[in-house]
């Protein structure tokens, strides 16, 4: 039986793994394109995960987090990438569960016009950049409410993905606690971003330019 918004929302309001978990099949619907969530990847607050945007408590950047559960979290990467989470835990406990990939399951040709350069359509929203690329999101997304009528709109899957066929694993491309295994997917699905782990720089020798 596929959740109702309701508890949908009471789900995305508890513990940020089984939010996670339960985010997988979902959609997220934006000018003119829906996504179908096949992965994504877990982010505590201030209680001991250094690779949070909220570790070292609020800021202007990253209050949306501290709650309430439902409305979305936006950043910018590498000057170039918007990203989007969905908050979830109770009001003044910061977690979010970053989009990290989906297929495009309505809007397609919307989608392709966006992505030009891409060549598969599995590869349409298959990262957290291209997602929000695919559904022409930036940081105007930031604090909105994602379960009303509004523009972007989240909606429980049609029917809750089975824990067998979810997998789980090391985060990506964080510097603090990147094996911690809070990635999660569906397995087998083609939209699914490649693992690459996190490789720290190395200094330069001192003398070189």
């Amino acid at each position: 039986m596929p959740l109702t918004t309701t508890e949908f929302a009471a789900l995305l309001a508890g513990p940020v793994l089984p939010a996670a978990r339960g985010l997988l099949g979902s959609t997220l619907a934006a000018n003119g394109v829906t996504v179908r969530i096949t992965e994504v990847e877990a982010y505590a607050g201030s209680g001991g995960d250094p690779a949070s945007h909220a570790h070292r408590g609020r800021t202007p950047r990253n209050a949306v987090m501290f709650g309430p559960a439902g409305y979305a979290y936006a950043y910018f990467t590498y000057g170039m990438h918007w990203c989007m989470n969905v908050v979830t835990g109770p009001a003044g406990e910061a977690s979010a569960v970053l989009l990290r990939a989906g297929e495009v399951v309505d809007g397609i040709e919307v989608a392709r016009a966006r992505r030009t350069a891409v060549r598969r359509d599995v590869d349409l929203a298959r990262g957290p950049a291209r997602l929000c690329a695919a559904l022409g999101l930036d940081g105007s997304v930031y604090g909105r409410y994602l379960l009303g009528d509004g523009p972007v709109r989240l909606r429980p899957p049609a029917s809750p993905v089975p824990p067998a066929a979810i997998a789980a694993g090391p985060r990506v491309g964080v510097t603090g606690a990147h094996d911690r295994p809070w990635r999660f997917w569906i397995a087998g699905d083609p939209t699914v971003s490649a693992y690459r782990r996190h490789v720290p720089r190395r200094p330069k020798p001192t003398g070189s330019e």
